[in-house]
């Protein structure tokens, strides 16, 4: 979960604008997430193909955890 602000410590998922095996472009929108403040887009910091989502909308997530995994067409997320 990125951190948008000083002041931001969660965010809830709102809804993810891809799909697991899509391929995203950087800096296109991955998902929209709510803050304490406001409705935010979060963009694509690379480029690669969404391998995992690890947060479902509803879901209010710590700065800093781990939401998605991208890489390569056809590589296995992490485990775990």
């Amino acid at each position: 979960m990125p951190k948008f602000g000083q002041t931001m410590t969660e965010g809830t998922i709102v809804r993810w604008e891809k799909r697991i095996g899509d391929h995203v472009a950087k800096g296109e929108v991955l998902l929209k997430i709510d803050s304490d403040k406001a409705t935010l887009d979060v963009e694509s910091e690379q480029e690669g193909y969404l391998l995992a989502i690890g947060a479902q909308p509803g879901d209010v997530v710590p700065c800093g955890q781990t939401i998605a995994w991208m890489g390569d067409r056809g590589e296995k997320a992490p485990a775990g």
